[in-house]
């Protein structure tokens, strides 16, 4: 069986939520295509928080306020990317700040850390300086690529919308955050020639039995023709074994 974390006898049974939040025009016109949200999502089911909504809105205030509001009060956790640049539209920190209701200001820390970095007051120009405005109250996140910081308001955890930057953030980030129980992963491959169609019915009834765990059921198509790919997922080890056996037994009662 397949998991998701090197040391899943360590997880709590709690189950974490969170979910992703992409800010960016860019990636809405498509100009730039994403890279973080597998990466994140993969990264934090590893850790054992559970992905539940991904969201990606324009550089607008309204719609991230909007957004960053809707999903804090949702999930145990909300992980931002994008816009917390040095430009006129990187406007995510100003915007977290107003959907918490607090003030937003140069903050001393991220000052020191990116003097340290740029070599030198001097050379902190006002656009660089723009990147060390953090919300009140905000814990800073670290960014070892390029210094300028990521923050953490409330359950809420912002960082860079470039992935190399992103990761490394999101290294320090998950020291912050609480984890649960890692989800494990199996899947039965029934072969060649036997669709969704002809697991449907009884996949469904499987489902129902199981309760526990989900069962996802993926076709494809390749050189040996159309097949589908069960993939049972779930925290407890011997209920996913448990579903995997009753959908083994019901793929060999079809190639019968």
């Amino acid at each position: 069986m397949e998991t998701l974390s090197a040391n899943p006898e360590q997880a709590s049974p709690v189950s974490v939520t969170a979910a992703i939040l992409v800010v960016g025009d860019e990636i809405l016109s498509g100009r730039t295509k994403d890279k973080n949200i597998g990466y994140i999502t993969e990264f934090l089911t590893g850790a054992g928080v559970d992905v539940k909504e991904v969201r990606v809105v324009p550089d607008e205030e309204e719609c991230i306020v909007e957004a960053v509001n809707a999903l804090r009060v949702r999930y145990d956790y909300v992980l931002s990317t994008g816009g917390i640049g040095p430009t006129h539209d990187d406007i995510t920190a100003d915007s977290v700040a107003k959907a918490f209701g607090v003030g937003i200001e140069i903050d001393q820390r991220a000052v020191e850390v990116m003097t340290r970095h740029y070599g030198g007051a001097a050379n902190l120009t006002p656009a660089r300086l723009r990147m060390a405005r953090i919300p009140d109250g905000a814990e800073l996140v670290d960014n070892p690529v390029s210094a300028a910081p990521g923050f953490m308001l409330g359950n809420v955890i912002v960082m860079a919308g470039v992935p190399n930057i992103m990761q490394r953030m999101l290294d320090n980030a998950i020291l912050r955050m609480r984890t649960g129980a890692i989800t494990l992963s199996d899947s039965v491959s029934p072969g060649p020639g036997i669709g969704e169609g002809a697991v449907a019915e009884p996949l469904a009834a499987i489902a129902l039995a199981h309760p526990e765990v989900s069962i996802g059921s993926y076709p494809s198509f390749g050189p040996a023709g159309f097949q589908t790919q069960l993939v049972i997922r779930g925290k407890d080890a011997a209920k996913v074994a448990a579903a995997k056996a009753d959908i083994e037994a019901m793929v060999a009662t079809i190639k019968r």
